[in-house]
């Protein structure tokens, strides 16, 4: 345990950033966990936490030396990472504290509360309509603690204590605040993430942050952590490989305490220090059982051979990133040579669509719609401001328009079109079945404006369904839902479920269809048997012989039956 701290310096407000995004890592999935809906797609916590880990590269990498000007660099790491609402909001949060800050050389408690003061403002604004329940009652209630515990003197370690206890508190609140909360019997997870972020400010006060004690990040968790740890470092063309000092990327995986080789009893301070030494870019984790390593050194050798004295290799990975640079450098100029052909050849849309979605399927039909790209994301995996604001500036387009298909993705592209040099309108299309209506209203001929109100026109005129499985037990609008069961859902609202997969989706679609239906129009995912989707056909039919049937395979996950009625 270190001394509390007083004062926060670019050192201390360093540790409060990256001791965050390593809570939010360690515990992403518990977060998911908090889901409201039982379907397999509750992804807050991993948006919260990988658009933390953007905040905390961008600080790690800033050469600047007061707390104002890494808040900055923070706050743009943020932006660029964020994904889904969460993401989004944690971003105003933390834009919010670096306006505070922006001329603070340190920070004493009374600019750390006037900080959150501004993040709880600028959080709130950034929501068309705030809702209280949320990540944004949270951060108003620690807020309000921070000022009043600030303005009665008291210091900085005890304020956050205060702090902590009053976002707990408030976490606690949301389920009488935001009543499907309630009836679920969980928390906000959106509030429970800034508790984590809270959480590790106030422990790195104190001095009481153990990073050994976080549950410890499985495989990919960790291959998460150090592609993270590498993004806006990667190689490029202007980078000589003579000039990377340390060649070897190594990680190595030891089982502590087993093995011939053992001679030493782990201990977190004495396996860090001596591999710190070696390289750079290290990242140390373990639990009681193993200790897993990544770190860019000269001498791969020495790492690997330190860990067999604390137990037995389970795994060893090094690559030469020289020749990984040299490989890049090839690669980049083959590419730019096509992409030159290939401006010979096509000049840059005056106009283009780009729209979110998953399956190979589903992207054709986009793309046979006249959507200009397809931004791999959707249910689980959120594109990040970043990723639009990239393919509205690579694709050259004049001007441009997002199709999100998921509300969860409505925030970052809004900051995208905030972001984007070119004029940009965000179709706020909940569904990929809104999103492929919409596109038959798009005119590319058309002005930006007229697009956007003439396909949200088309959003009303299409009934979307889903169905998939529960993955957890829950009760839900009258439903007692066990996990396996088939969910059926119409504009995002589960209303039928079963046992069975096709007799779910058969009375999904009889509450989704009425007298002036025309259309009923099934996009197959992985999960579909072709008997089940002739079986569901057949059904269709004996609700409405006259309806027209249409049938696409959409290749998606997760949702075998993705329905649409026009």
């Amino acid at each position: 345990m270190t001394e509390e701290i007083t004062t926060i310096t670019p050192l201390e407000y360093g540790k409060m950033v990256n001791a965050a995004a390593a809570k939010l890592s360690a515990n992403a999935e518990n977060i998911n966990k908090l889901n409201v809906f039982p379907v397999p797609d509750g992804d807050t916590g991993t948006n919260m936490a990988l658009s933390m880990a953007s905040g905390a590269e961008y600080e790690r990498e800033s050469q600047d030396q007061t707390v104002g000007q890494l808040s900055k660099a923070t706050a743009k790491g943020l932006l660029m990472g964020a994904r889904g609402n969460s993401g989004v909001i944690l971003s105003q949060i933390f834009r919010g504290m670096s306006n505070s800050m922006a001329d603070k050389a340190t920070l004493s408690a009374r600019d750390m509360a006037d900080a959150l003061m501004e993040a709880a403002k600028v959080a709130y604004k950034s929501v068309m309509k705030p809702t209280e329940g949320t990540i944004l009652t949270v951060i108003r209630e620690a807020a309000a603690e921070a000022d009043r515990s600030a303005s009665a003197g008291d210091a900085l370690p005890v304020m956050m204590k205060n702090v902590q206890v009053a976002a707990q508190k408030a976490l606690d609140s949301t389920p009488d605040l935001l009543p499907v909360l309630k009836e679920v019997g969980v928390v906000d997870s959106g509030g429970q993430g800034l508790v984590m972020v809270l959480s590790a400010f106030t422990d790195v006060i104190l001095g009481t942050f153990d990073e050994n004690n976080l549950e410890a990040p499985d495989n990919a968790e960790l291959d998460q952590m150090v592609s993270n740890l590498h993004a806006g470092a990667q190689a490029d063309e202007s980078l000589n490989p003579d000039d990377i000092q340390f060649s070897y990327c190594t990680e190595i995986m030891v089982d502590l305490g087993q093995g011939t080789t053992w001679t030493k009893d782990f201990d977190y301070d004495t396996f860090y220090n001596f591999i710190a030494d070696k390289g750079d870019s290290l990242l140390v984790i373990n639990d009681d059982d193993v200790v897993k390593v990544h770190v860019h050194t000269e001498d791969p050798g020495t790492i690997i051979h330190w860990g067999t004295e604390f137990g037995s290799l389970r795994k060893v990975k090094v690559d030469n990133m020289r020749n990984q640079q040299q490989a890049v450098i090839d690669e980049q100029a083959a590419e730019n040579k096509a992409n030159a052909q290939k401006a010979e050849k096509a000049e840059a849309p005056e106009l283009a669509v780009f729209a979110v979605a998953s399956g190979d399927g589903i992207a054709k039909l986009f793309d046979s719609l006249g959507v200009y790209q397809v931004i791999t994301g959707g249910q689980t995996m959120n594109p990040s401001t970043k990723d639009f604001v990239d393919a509205i500036q690579q694709s050259g387009a004049k001007k441009a328009i997002i199709l999100p298909n998921n509300s969860n993705i409505f925030l970052a592209a809004d900051q995208a079109k905030e972001m984007a040099e070119v004029p940009v309108a965000v179709v706020k299309s909940r569904s990929i079945q809104q999103g492929l209506t919409a596109m038959m209203a798009y005119n590319p001929d058309a002005s930006v404006e007229d697009n956007e109100a003439a396909m949200t026109d088309e959003l009303g005129t299409v009934v979307s369904g889903a169905v998939t499985q529960a993955v957890r037990e829950t009760s839900l609008k009258g439903h007692d839902i066990k996990k396996g069961d088939w969910l059926g859902m119409k504009d995002g609202e589960i209303v039928v479920v079963g046992k069975k997969l096709v007799d779910t989706s058969k009375a999904l679609l009889e509450q989704m269809c009425d007298d002036d239906s025309e259309i009923v129009t099934i996009i197959s995912g992985k999960g579909a048997k072709p008997k089940e989707e002739k079986a569901l056909e057949e059904a269709i039919s004996e609700i409405d012989e006259d309806l027209e049937i249409e049938v696409h395979d959409g290749g998606q996950d997760l949702y075998p039956f993705l329905l649409s009625v026009e």
